[in-house]
């Protein structure tokens, strides 16, 4: 069974599309990095043998983690700038460089510090290393938040990722607070740069207390005051597909989240042991006063289990989250490009994006095609056209290539081109718009391998 929303008109004309802040948000990241760089330099005088040499490089690496950390801990905020603005996979993809960029100079700051520190005292690095840790203030802490970020570092590599469960990379993952403030105080306890600089030690509590804020407000007590107010619930369940299930959640007064087509939320289903994983599924559908609907594929536990949901079970969601919407439009003319489940966020911009609209969907077989009553629907409403890509008998894929795309979508080039689908997919099809002669500006992705 599948459920239709009650329709309203999708504009005619293209709205302005708002520019991405994501060129000033870098610009000001590096300048901060730039001004940790220049509090090295202004407190440091001659640098004097390789002793001077390995503790200076070793305080300049020490600054840029500290500084690091803090960027990290921002960019686990969901900060709706940042998570809107310039999306949810965007940012998902700097803190992963960030968290590299942090380990990596961690360990740098580790090695060059105690080099310098036993060339300076003429001891072996073992010595040097039992003294530091267990004689120096706050260093125990440290290296309790050395060890946790070390480990956080480790589990977010691709090839340890694959093998343990979203659940376990999660909880692993939530440490890295941990990390930080075990680590915070010997930050300003022994570093030379902060030491009697009361202007430095200001502007890194403001770095840090600031950071902390975003968290506290934007993951803690936002949610709660989402949910105590709009009291969530899964009001049905329906097959879409083979493995394939919509869930429609009513709460009250959901108008007010502000959420619209193409966004997602991180769901959280109080029940059958889904309440200790928050999965994030996009909107199949418009959001509406009183209901929302989601659209999932079993692809894995937590997914699968949705189709075992029962009516009543209270849920916990945060959002909305993501910038794959009508915002990222600048022509009158779109396409729509989904593959499997990436259907989801597709439909529901489908009814609401502004201008001519045509949809390509690409599934294996004809009974994959999900939601596939609703597209027909929604194309005769509003005048657009529906394609899809299906594999031939002898399960040959169909050709998405530039000239089949051309030929498919006249006047391709003057596209916006909204694409959802597995990351190979949509790596491929990005390459073969380029060649079709479609600007990377209009070329709107957002993944949710996150």
């Amino acid at each position: 069974m599948t459920t239709v929303y009650e329709r309203r008109a999708a504009p005619a004309v293209a709205p302005p599309a708002r520019r991405s802040p994501a060129g000033a948000v870098l610009t000001l990241l590096w300048a901060g990095a730039a001004a940790v760089l220049a509090l090295w330099w202004a407190d440091t005088g001659s640098v004097v043998g390789a002793a001077g040499w390995l503790t200076g490089a070793g305080r300049i690496a020490g600054l840029l983690c500290g500084y690091a950390c803090a960027v990290l801990v921002g960019l686990m905020a969901r900060v709706p700038l940042l998570e809107e603005r310039i999306g949810s996979d965007r940012v998902a993809r700097w803190h992963a460089m960030a968290g590299r960029y942090t380990v990596c100079l961690l360990l740098a700051h580790i090695g060059l510090i105690l080099a310098g520190y036993a060339a300076q005292d003429g001891a072996s690095l073992w010595h040097e290393t039992l003294t530091v840790v267990l004689d120096y203030p706050e260093m125990l802490k440290a290296t309790a938040g050395t060890v946790i970020l070390l480990a956080v570092g480790i589990t977010s590599a691709r090839a340890v990722r694959r093998r343990t469960s979203h659940e376990f990379w999660y909880y692993v993952h939530l440490l890295t607070y941990a990390a930080v403030f075990l680590s915070f105080g010997h930050q300003l306890a022994l570093g030379n740069d902060f030491n009697g600089n009361t202007a430095a030690t200001a502007a890194w509590y403001a770095l840090y207390l600031g950071v902390a804020a975003l968290v506290l407000w934007f993951r803690i007590l936002a949610p709660v005051r989402l949910n105590l107010r709009h009291r969530l619930r899964v009001e049905s369940v329906h097959r879409e597909a083979p493995g394939v299930y919509s869930v429609v959640v009513r709460g009250r007064r959901l108008d007010e989240l502000g959420a619209r087509a193409g966004q997602f939320f991180r769901w959280r289903f109080l029940g059958q042991g889904m309440g200790w994983t928050s999965t994030p599924y996009s909107l199949s559908a418009p959001p509406r006063r009183d209901r929302m609907r989601i659209t999932a594929k079993a692809l894995g536990d937590h997914s699968a289990a949705v189709a075992l949901l029962r009516p009543g079970t209270r849920v916990w969601a945060e959002g909305p989250y993501g910038s794959l919407t009508a915002d990222r439009q600048t022509s009158p003319k779109s396409l729509l490009i989904a593959a499997g489940v990436g259907i989801t966020p597709m439909r529901a911009l489908f009814e609401t994006l502004p201008g001519q609209v045509t949809l390509l969907y690409r599934a294996r077989r004809a009974e994959d095609l999900a939601l596939g009553g609703e597209l027909e629907a929604l194309a005769r409403w509003r005048g657009a056209k529906v394609l899809y890509a299906l594999n031939e008998t002898d399960g040959r894929r169909p050709d998405l290539t530039a000239p089949s795309l051309r030929a498919a979508v006249p006047d391709l080039s003057g596209h916006d081109v909204y694409i959802c689908g597995p990351h190979g997919f949509a790596r491929d099809l990005y390459e073969e718009l380029r060649a079709a002669g479609v600007p990377d500006r209009r070329i709107h992705h957002e993944s949710f391998e996150l």
